[in-house]
């Protein structure tokens, strides 16, 4: 029988060893008899087990390098001495391989009795029962006796180390077969893991001989998926028993789109194990998405829909029939006394492409009024203007993949290690394999410190001078000659290209004129913009630390400047990346939510689209933009917006100037909220209808690299009710016809009137694993790589990016200035994971301020420290660092008593109303007692506390 290798056969089994460099030639041997064909460079053991040939194995898994040391795979080969490890032995032409005879099976048994004379023979209490690679291995070697005894010289009397909330290291039962060490250098790119010692001395260790919570360990889960035995076991595994089924979806936390298999037992899942086929991951996870899935069936969900006349009385719980009348009729009435346009709606990131779809597609028809908005503008707006002004097409240019054919990664303004770890972990990989890297950060994140990444170059820019910088790196380039003249000829527009080049060769751009400005060396900008210009594939990847400026849009623009002259564009390896921050922020964004656009970037003023969505939906669309969110919040206070429905979004947390916003939500005579938990927001609801976590749903998320990934349904919905459901009973409670039966319907529907999904279905969705959009008639399979051969808007665009600096300033009165970010354990305003054991991480936001800025205010680790801006004022608990340079403080804002948005100002973005959260001028001094708001929310949250639990 000939087996030939089919790259594109999805398949979850473990094959032994990674595939090859792709070379495109094939070799042809025989495997126990059998004619195989494989890719030239595949290990034998993989050749065997594509052929369906199962040679046994222990420290052999595809995700990591073949290491060759338990020899239990030997393999016998004609013409070779010996019995050569069959993963670490490539195939050759001609090659005849023997898997099965009577010498290699004693080898294989002798082997296998040394590692049971170690071993805890208590199989049928060990939690790995029935899921153990070594107690497979024994049954397929045949052992039936061991020689040795079974007193193990070293190992069976260890101590367990429970330190790790998620996963216990038992020590006893560990083969050092080293795949969890190599997992967490390979894989994750930590190397918090080694072996200790030598021969039977030799142990797995965390650190220095540290508790796995003390060491370096991320807890990613990698190590636990490697290890072939129950040494590193998920302690929920440990305390339920071995899942009994399993159902593939996507992970709901950042905007990687990690593919899961959640394991079940009946309706409970058990453990969330990265899926080996997932595009965006490839089988690797972080601690949120591997572990902090307890939320979803936390004590504190809502599962009842709650009603009041007024925010100050109690919540009364209510059927979903009268929640959902209640909610229409306070709108009609609404309406009906202030007019069309006093109600809008806010779809959420982190809800499904579907849902976010219905929400818009309610308040243009429902609701009569273009009012909708979503927590994506307060975040990535400026990236879907500046990019699509320049390149014409509002999302990133790559795969994720693409980094690994980088050769120059600049990353600004975001911190992948914490933010988007999986896709941090990979960018590592190809840093250790050589790559150079370019951090521009007012902070030094962790990624300049990778291990065995060789030198990186930190550009500590001060924090609102983005544009300045982006300015100095093209002015290198164009000034030296380092430009890519042949793609801006053929690819780019000439008169755009003239007026840019003839504004950014001015002098006041050069990295000399602008170092007062951005507080960066000279030599270091022109160093930096030599080697981003010189590289053979330059990719630039950005976060919120580019956007969230009020020079946000310029800043991106700036971004594919630079790219647009060096040549960087459309291939492998190269790019303008932005990283989304949650799961659905490129999502949300597509399926209409901002004000302006309708589904698919299609301008509302546009007669043509506005008529095909006019004639599918049976209603009249107006033609002008609606509110933003901050114009709600004006209007609101004004008098003229009085209602709200908010899905999954918690703004009171998350917006900045948390004053403003308070005052805003209080105002409205109805406000309408969907979620999962009495959020911030919630606390001044009318109407509470319980939302769905993402085990729940069923349809798609979109990821930060354009990736439409399945949700699928692991749980029923606690509530009884999806999130889709609930908007769809909203609209036909107010008199807008909906009857969907399925998510799938309302995804035939967006590609139906949406280009870039015109192709999209959830059939193709399941054969191919995923699609990144614009899937159509030209791309039936999807666009991986965007740009390769012309612009939607025919020539690239350079642009003129003026540097205008923020008024938002440090002074004598406020002489610090204030950056926000995230942090590993946490994720965004922590609605989720402080409902799960990664508090144990981060139980509190803190405040980073350099030794010289605390030394001049008599501050010490560990003070409470109050914090003051324009704004407000909040304290939070010092913690001193050097990551932070002189004049910059630092804090995260997962945790809502710690008020980070009460210090932001309503300072935006000039193009997109993004906040510039990254810019704050404060002054920070020791204090005894929280701020005067921190002890208003206090109040506030035990008062709507007790309002809620009757």
């Amino acid at each position: 029988m000939l087996h030939i290798y089919d790259p594109n056969t999805r398949s979850d089994r473990d094959l032994g060893t990674p595939p090859p460099v792709e070379t495109g030639h094939t070799v042809s041997l025989t495997i126990d008899g059998q004619e195989v064909i494989v890719p030239e460079g595949t290990s034998v053991l993989r050749a065997a087990t594509i052929a369906g040939i199962q040679i046994p194995k222990l420290c052999a898994t595809d995700n990591l390098d073949a290491f060759g040391s338990c020899r239990l795979c030997a393999v016998e080969i004609e013409g070779r001495r010996g019995l050569p490890a069959s993963c670490t032995t490539p195939v050759a032409e001609g090659m005849s391989v023997i898997t099965q005879n009577e010498r290699v099976a004693k080898l294989r048994r002798n082997v296998m009795e040394l590692y049971i004379s170690d071993h805890p023979l208590d199989c049928l209490t060990c939690p790995a029962n029935g899921d153990c690679e070594l107690q497979d291995m024994a049954g397929a070697v045949g052992l039936r006796e061991v020689r040795y005894g079974y007193e193990g010289k070293n190992h069976l009397e260890a101590e367990k180390d429970t330190s790790n909330p998620y996963f216990t290291f038992d020590t006893s039962k560990c083969i050092v077969c080293s795949r969890c060490v190599r997992a967490c250098e390979e894989v994750q790119g930590t190397f918090a893991l080694t072996i200790d010692g030598r021969g039977f001395d030799s142990k797995v260790a965390a650190g220095q001989g540290e508790d796995f919570m003390d060491s370096e360990c991320v807890s990613c889960g990698a190590c636990v998926q490697a290890c072939p035995t129950a040494t590193l076991m998920e302690n929920s595994v440990i305390d339920q028993g071995q899942p009994e089924h399993s159902v593939v979806t996507t992970c709901a936390y950042c905007g990687v789109g990690c593919s899961f298999k959640a394991e079940m037992k009946g309706n409970t899942v058990v453990r969330m194990v990265p899926f080996k086929d997932g595009q965006a991951n490839h089988g690797h996870s972080c601690v949120k998405g591997r572990f902090a899935f307890g939320y979803a069936t936390h004590p504190e969900r809502l599962t009842k829909p709650m009603i009041r006349d007024h925010i100050d009385e109690p919540w009364r719980e209510v059927s979903w029939e009268e929640a959902i009348q209640f909610a229409a009729d306070r709108i009609k009435a609404i309406q009906g006394k202030y007019g069309r346009d006093s109600v809008g709606g806010i779809t959420s990131s982190r809800c499904t492409n579907e849902e976010a779809y219905l929400v818009q597609k309610l308040v243009r028809t429902a609701f009569g009024n273009n009012n909708t908005d979503t927590c994506a503008r307060v975040c990535h707006s400026p990236t879907g203007y500046g990019l699509k002004q320049t390149l014409g097409e509002s999302a990133g240019t790559q795969t994720f993949d693409s980094v690994m054919k980088s050769d120059v990664i600049i990353v600004i303004g975001a911190n992948p290690t914490d933010a988007h770890p999986v896709f941090g972990s990979q960018l590592r990989r190809r840093l250790r394999q050589g790559a150079k890297l370019i951090v521009a950060d007012p902070r030094s994140i962790d990624l300049l410190n990778t291990p065995h990444g060789g030198e990186a170059l930190h550009l500590p820019l001060r924090p609102g001078t983005n544009v300045a910088l982006i300015n100095a790196l093209a002015h290198v380039v164009i000034t030296e000659g380092l430009e890519d003249r042949m793609f801006i000829a053929t690819r780019c527009d000439g008169g755009d290209y003239a007026t840019w080049n003839d504004f950014i060769r001015d002098e006041r751009h050069s990295p000399e004129a602008t170092e007062d400005i951005t507080c960066v060396p000279a030599a270091q900008v022109r160093e930096a913009a030599r080697l981003y210009a010189q590289a053979g594939n330059g990719a630039i990847y950005y976060g919120l630390g580019v956007t969230e400026h009020s020079q946000g849009s310029t800043m991106v623009m700036g971004i594919a400047n630079l790219a647009l002259a060096t040549g960087n564009i459309g291939r492998d390896g190269v790019g303008v990346n932005p990283l989304r921050g949650q799961n659905n922020v490129q999502g949300s964004c597509d399926m209409g939510s901002f004000p302006h656009e309708l589904p698919g970037y299609q301008h509302v003023s546009h007669e043509g689209p506005r008529k095909a969505f006019e004639d599918a939906w049976g209603v009249k669309i107006d033609g002008e933009p609606g509110l933003r969110i901050p114009n709600m919040f004006d209007a609101a206070i004004n008098g003229s917006f009085k209602g709200l429905y908010v899905q999954g979004e918690d703004i009171a947390q998350s917006d900045p100037n948390t004053h403003h916003v308070e005052q805003a939500l209080g105002s409205l005579e109805c406000l309408i909220v969907q979620d999962l938990f009495l959020n911030e927001t919630a606390k001044f609801a009318h109407v509470l209808l319980p939302g769905s976590s993402f085990l729940e749903k069923d349809g798609t998320f979109t990821n930060a690299e354009r990736r439409i990934n399945r949700v699928r349904k692991v749980i029923p919905p606690l509530a009884g009710k999806g999130d889709w459901e609930v908007t769809q009973d909203l609209a036909n409670a107010l008199g807008y016809a909906m009857h969907y039966e399925h998510p799938e319907q309302i995804m035939a529907e967006i590609a139906s009137l949406t280009p870039s999904f015109q192709g999209v279905t959830y059939q193709k969705l399941d054969e191919l694993g995923s699609i990144q959009w614009p899937c159509n008639d030209d791309n039936p399979s999807g666009t991986p790589i965007m740009h390769e051969q012309d612009f939607p808007i025919g020539k690239g665009r350079f642009m003129v990016t003026d540097y205008v600096p923020t008024t938002e300033r440090a002074n004598r009165r406020f002489p610090l200035l204030l950056t926000t970010g995230r942090i590993l354990s946490q994720y965004n305003v922590g609605a989720q994971t402080r409902r799960t054991d990664n508090q144990a991480w981060h139980e509190q936001d803190w405040l980073e301020l350099h030794p010289h800025d605390a030394e001049e205010r008599g501050i010490n680790d560990g003070d409470w420290v109050g914090l003051t801006s324009r704004s407000g004022n909040t304290v939070l608990q010092a913690k001193i660092s050097t990551r932070m340079q002189p004049g910059v403080v630092y804090t995260t804002f997962h945790h809502p008593v710690s008020g980070a948005n009460v210090i932001t100002t309503d300072n935006s973005d000039w193009a997109t109303n993004c906040p510039e959260y990254k810019v704050t001028a404060v002054q920070c001094e020791k204090v005894a007692q929280p701020s005067a708001w921190q002890q208003r929310h206090l109040a506030q949250h035990k008062k709507q506390w007790d309002f809620y639990h009757g």
